[in-house]
């Protein structure tokens, strides 16, 4: 198998680079005339796989609206991430998931390995120590799997401890990009795109400097939280537009159930965001 960051490279190539959102948010649901149980919760699932199957590069299931049902929940979770790794779509679980030891790698196990969870990829939480996140990194270079490790987020509470500065001046956020740009530089070849990559909002007025990241930057808050194609513009320098992963799924979501409004606003989304792989 490939690496997850030559795989993504290549779907973002073929199909734009936009990551669609699986958000079940109880609010979604009601709006889509579905019950709020794990029925409802699996009509919702099947009908997002339909739409975006085969159609984006990522698609980023937010495991919290699944968890919420319990083991219901979960068992749809397996199914939806099945059915779309089957069909070739490659899958990142928002698990955001942090911890250490053993426990970080059942971790890495559930969501990097090949049982009912298995993703391509998983988002993870650094602020343990960057040095916490050992089991992932290495489970996902052994499985060829990818991780995506929190760096800026656009949440105001997030900047308490991104923006927090070290002795040599760096920001904490900055830290931990250069954490992953090490990642890249040690396992992967210079010619290919790295597989752990970062998270950085999209709404963002100033990104830590990502230029030596050799990965993919996830770039979640397009749409509904106000970024799109003038914010990422705005935080990303020229040599650094074709890494950027812009995420959205309340603007893609709220135009469901209708497979076909789901498929057409991914278009127009994908189109939007083009320039980004020119």
């Amino acid at each position: 198998m490939t690496t997850f960051g030559s795989r993504l490279r290549r779907a973002m190539q073929r199909l734009g680079p936009v990551c669609v959102g699986i958000d079940p948010h109880p609010n979604l649901v009601r709006s889509w005339g579905l019950t709020e149980d794990v029925a409802g919760l699996a009509q919702f699932a099947e009908i997002c796989v339909s739409a975006f199957e085969g159609r984006v590069a990522l698609v980023k299931p937010q495991v919290a609206f699944f968890e919420a049902y319990g083991s219901g929940g979960i068992a749809v979770l397996e199914d939806a991430i099945g059915a779309l790794r089957a069909s070739g779509t490659l899958v990142v679980a928002d698990a955001k998931r942090g911890d250490i030891g053993s426990t970080m790698d059942a971790y890495a196990h559930t969501w990097l390995a090949d049982g009912p969870l298995g993703s391509d990829a998983v988002t993870v939480s650094p602020y343990l120590g960057f040095g916490s996140l050992a089991p992932a990194l290495t489970r996902a270079r052994v499985n060829d799997r990818g991780v995506f490790v929190l760096a800026a987020t656009s949440n105001p509470e997030g900047r308490q401890v991104q923006h927090a500065a070290a002795s040599d001046g760096r920001t904490v956020a900055q830290m931990m990009v250069d954490e992953v740009a090490a990642c890249n530089r040690a396992t992967e070849h210079d010619s290919e795109f790295g597989s752990v990559g970062v998270v950085v909002g999209a709404t963002l007025t100033q990104a830590p400097d990502l230029s030596a990241l050799g990965g993919p930057i996830l770039m979640p808050g397009v749409g509904a939280q106000g970024g799109g194609p003038d914010t990422i513009r705005g935080l990303l320098p020229e040599s650094m537009l074709a890494s950027a992963v812009p995420t959205v799924s309340r603007e893609v979501l709220q135009v469901g159930p209708g497979v076909p409004a789901l498929r057409a606003m991914v278009r127009e989304l994908q189109d939007g965001f083009a320039f980004l792989q020119n």
